[in-house]
């Protein structure tokens, strides 16, 4: 069904803008088509399968009855497919927003991790997933902040890449956003409105996409704090760090 390109250069791939070149299968999806209005990819979206293996996951994505596709597919094992040039559009993240813009598809690569979403992620996936990212942002002067999860550019209707994904790790390696440290104790606006505060600060960081607080507010959990549960508080937006709401 597939067979192995390791110099395919209108896949992006070929040789590595950062390390050893990844040793990747090609698998062609007809499930794609040309990125809309002369756009190039300006960010990453991260989701999981949340199949039962990567193979099954990896006929979905090439099932022209599904019209579903990725650029990318990971495995457990650290197996990588590529299904869609990254010059092209794929047909992975659907509705949604992210700093205002529609179209995801159109602005981003997507990346499918094999996984039900219910355990943590393989170390020989995460450091595939490591060395890809860090050629994808080379290749194509991506910003770390702009790789997001499925979940963060729809808030409510997507979960993944879900509680069990170690965002840490990639703000750790400079492959997404890292949270930085509260510069105080307490807030500028201390007669401010918590929901305010929080939605406002959401927003400027990319979460534009049309939901109320409760739906934004599992999302930024999703992402930030996983374990949290309950109302709004005040820990909810820490992780949102910006430099003018300490104190």
């Amino acid at each position: 069904m597939s067979q192995r390109e390791p110099g395919q250069q209108g896949a992006g791939y070929g040789r590595s803008d950062t390390a050893a070149p990844l040793d990747v299968t090609w698998c062609p999806s007809p499930n794609q088509g040309p990125r809309r209005e002369g756009l190039s990819p300006s960010m990453v979206v991260l989701h999981y399968t949340a199949m039962h293996g990567a193979e099954a996951a990896l006929d979905r994505l090439c099932d022209p009855v599904a019209e579903v596709s990725a650029h990318y597919l990971i495995g457990r094992d650290g197996r990588l497919w590529q299904m869609v040039p990254e010059n092209q559009r794929a047909w992975h993240a659907g509705a949604g927003e992210w700093c205002g813009q529609g179209d995801i598809n159109s602005r981003s690569i997507g990346i499918e991790l094999d996984n039900t979403g219910g355990h943590p992620f393989c170390e020989p996936q995460m450091a595939v997933l490591d060395v890809l990212l860090s050629q994808i942002l080379m290749r194509w002067s991506i910003s770390p902040d702009a790789v997001i999860g499925h979940s963060d550019m729809a808030p409510g209707r997507k979960g993944d890449p879900g509680p069990r994904f170690d965002w840490a790790r990639l703000a750790r390696l400079g492959l997404a956003r890292a949270v930085p440290a509260a510069s105080g104790t307490h807030f500028h606006q201390p007669d401010a409105s918590l929901e305010d505060l929080f939605c406002r600060y959401a927003h400027d960081l990319g979460y534009t996409a049309p939901v109320d607080t409760a739906t934004l507010l599992a999302a930024v959990r999703l992402r930030y704090r996983p374990w949290a549960a309950g109302p709004l508080v005040a820990e909810d937006l820490i992780p949102l760090a910006q430099s003018d709401l300490w104190l």
